[in-house]
């Protein structure tokens, strides 16, 4: 059985979680060597600030012998339809006031057009049905909401130039992708940032990365491969992805530079939606 997750439910979790850790008579220091989970991230579920996953919760169910409680009344997120591995970061994703992200191959999820993120969701090596993609695409879009406050979160979007240049839905649909990305750019919501295929091999290349900052907790890493995702809060691995990001940042071409480019490939997408149209 599961509650929904939201500030109060994570908060009263958190509580539940320290009276019952002090009445086992633990420090966070010692619930944290036993139930191999940092104590950093113990003191951030207490005070509601996190969300445990299921693995955190049997551990702790394990370790203070409380009979399947945390995990029976883990704080499940609200209905939102994701990949299992990106929950945990999509709860990030709403807190944080700087995100960073590294887009090697797509649209980061929170740029993607209906269209694009349509078609995205509509391949892949699982078909899904017509309405668990529906689904999903309602979670992807509703997350673009972010975006609608000018102030925050703070984002800067690295991008590999083959993003620009996959067709992902044919023509017409990257067309419109890449001018939804040149209007944030614009309108100053954005800063985007194009890593040119001249630049050769970069430190991020090898994959998906989006860092993330918060007002009243430490940053975080999010890591995603295929068909996989990991959320890093090891201070010593957040400042390597930091650091790599900085690297290739230091590759990339300008904000100006990139916006250029972008609006560049869009045209070349337009005209080759017209020819398809007209041969």
């Amino acid at each position: 059985m599961a509650i929904e997750d939201n500030p109060e439910s994570r908060r009263k979790y958190g509580e539940e979680l320290k009276r019952r850790r002090e009445a086992a008579g633990l420090t966070q220091e010692q619930l944290s060597e036993r139930t191999i989970i940092s104590r950093t991230h113990l003191a951030h579920m207490e005070a509601g600030r996190r969300r445990p996953d299921v693995t955190d919760a049997r551990r702790l169910d394990q370790t203070l012998a409380t009979g399947g409680f945390f995990e029976r009344f883990l704080p499940a997120l609200d209905g939102k339809a994701v990949a299992e591995h990106f929950a945990e970061a999509l709860e990030f994703e709403g807190q944080a006031t700087v995100i960073r992200v590294y887009g090697p191959k797509l649209v980061p999820g929170i740029l993607q057009t209906r269209a694009y993120a349509q078609e995205v969701l509509s391949s892949g090596s699982s078909p899904k049905s017509d309405e668990e993609r529906d689904r999903l695409l309602v979670t992807r879009l509703e997350r673009a909401r972010i975006l609608e406050d000018f102030h925050s979160p703070v984002v800067w979007i690295l991008l590999d130039e083959a993003v620009l240049r996959q067709h992902v839905g044919g023509p017409a649909v990257m067309c419109e992708q890449l001018c939804h990305i040149v209007g944030l750019g614009e309108r100053r919501r954005i800063r985007v940032h194009v890593l040119p295929f001249a630049v050769g091999y970069h430190a991020l290349m090898e994959g998906f990365v989006s860092l993330m900052w918060f007002a009243d907790q430490p940053p975080i890493a999010y890591v995603e491969g295929l068909k996989s995702g990991r959320v890093w809060e090891n201070p010593s691995v957040v400042g390597e992805c930091q650091v790599a990001y900085d690297h290739a940042l230091g590759d990339a071409l300008s904000h100006r530079e990139s916006l250029a480019l972008i609006r560049s490939v869009a045209e070349e997408h337009a005209h080759a939606a017209r020819h398809a149209q007209h041969p």
